[in-house]
């Protein structure tokens, strides 16, 4: 069985809940795509974890971890990532966590460069993370990146990072004026926190390819949302990889591999990190009210996310994307305080109802049409069977279903790692 869990909109949506939820029931989970640019959030019996590069299944001791080639990993924040689950007592060792020898790594560099360059867009910048992700995977595909199976050869590193040293000064230092690298400094921070990762690494599309042939249960988990999606998402406004479900086997090691089935995930209202058109977002007392809700701020960042109803539009185009077989609703519990329920039903663009997504200059000049269903007034968290919902509830998530067209196997009613109702479709 090979599942992929993926994000419907612009990220956010509680995918680090879901894959902790459902990873007990598979045998490996895997990130292909990203960096620590997102936060996966995930609260347990154990307490509440920030995940940023690490699959979410991590905190099952029985479930192995795999890091694959299509992410890009900086070092530094995976050290203290790891230190940081070890210490809320989390078992990690190469049994249950493996990083793929072919994953790009985030130097200091990428940062450096992805933060310049954000000041010197000014009005104009994309909103990065300024965590070094578009720079790295720009240079991974200009074929001039370190590697994480680099780390098991330290005797070529030297070479290796004095070529990229160079290269890399024409544009920080002779472009952006910069202090000029050195390779010492480079080799010492890959050492620093490059050597302790060591058992961790190894062929990784390998392993997934035994283990599909042993007909192992495998969950991809990606990060961000199909609107983030560098080919099909809201761009200039997208991360810099591929967050579609489609490139899961890609980005693990086995791109021969058939997925059995996509989940996607999608809040009962909208919310979204960074700049970028969103046609949906609610202003004022509406928004601040909505957003104190739901606790919208960014896991990896801090950053207040922008909130809006639920939006018909963009999370069907997002669906169709994924190729969702079913999807998770999240957070239906946070309407719990609406007399009225807004949902985004199209979009006015210059006098023009629109209810496909544009992505265009069109969707810049959007505003959201609403309209507004019961609200349930009451708390849910308790509920674990459909037929426990107030009947405003369960009126709001057939709406959505039927909406978006495809059908609503989860509903999420709590921050709890069993407050969530199976639906019978």
């Amino acid at each position: 069985m090979l599942t992929a869990i993926v994000g419907i909109n612009w990220g956010d949506e509680g995918k680090g809940r879901m894959v902790d939820l459902l990873s007990a029931q598979y045998d490996i989970v895997v990130r292909y795509q990203g960096g620590n640019n997102a936060g996966h959030t995930v609260i347990n019996e154990r307490g509440r974890f920030v995940l940023n590069l690490l699959p979410s299944g991590i905190l099952r001791e029985t479930t192995v971890n795999v890091m694959g080639n299509g992410m890009v990993i900086d070092l530094q924040h995976l050290h203290h990532e790891l230190a940081a689950l070890t210490a809320q007592g989390v078992r990690i060792s190469p049994d249950n966590l493996k990083i793929s020898d072919k994953a790009a790594i985030c130097m200091p560099y990428h940062k450096q460069l992805d933060i310049l360059e954000e000041d010197r867009l000014g009005d104009n910048k994309f909103g990065s993370t300024r965590r070094g992700i578009a720079p790295v995977y720009a240079d991974k595909y200009m074929k001039k990146t370190v590697r994480m199976g680099d780390l098991l050869t330290p005797e070529l590193l030297p070479d290796k990072v004095d070529g990229l040293r160079e290269w890399k000064n024409l544009t920080l230092h002779n472009g952006y004026g910069q202090k000029p690298l050195q390779t010492a400094e480079l080799l010492n921070w890959l050492h620093t926190y490059g050597d302790s990762l060591k058992p961790y690494i190894c062929d990784a599309a390998n392993y997934l390819r035994r283990a599909a042939a042993d007909n192992k249960r495998i969950m991809f988990e990606a990060q961000l949302g199909a609107l983030r999606d560098i080919d099909f998402g809201i761009f200039p406004y997208t991360t810099s990889s591929s967050t579609l479900a489609a490139y899961a086997p890609i980005g693990s090691g086995i791109p021969a591999a058939r997925l059995d089935e996509i989940i996607g995930i999608v809040k009962a209202y909208s919310s979204c990190v960074g700049d970028g058109p969103f046609a949906c977002e609610l202003f004022g007392p509406e928004g601040d009210e909505l957003r104190e809700a739901g606790g919208e701020y960014g896991a990896a960042t801090g950053r207040p996310r922008r909130v809006g109803g639920f939006d018909v539009v963009a999370s069907r185009y997002g669906a169709m994307l994924q190729g969702a077989t079913c999807l998770a609703l999240t957070k239906l519990d946070v309407l719990s305080y609406m007399e009225r329920i807004p949902v985004c039903v199209a979009y006015d663009i210059n006098g023009e109802t629109v209810t496909e997504f544009p992505l265009d200059e069109r969707l810049a000049a959007a505003t959201p049409v609403y309209e507004y269903l019961p609200g349930f007034k009451c708390d849910i968290s308790g509920c674990r069977q459909e037929n426990e919902l107030p009947p405003a509830a369960r009126e709001y998530v057939r709406y959505i279903e039927k909406a978006v067209g495809c059908p609503i196997k989860y509903v999420s009613v709590g921050a709890e790692r069993d407050d969530y109702i199976v639906r019978s479709l």
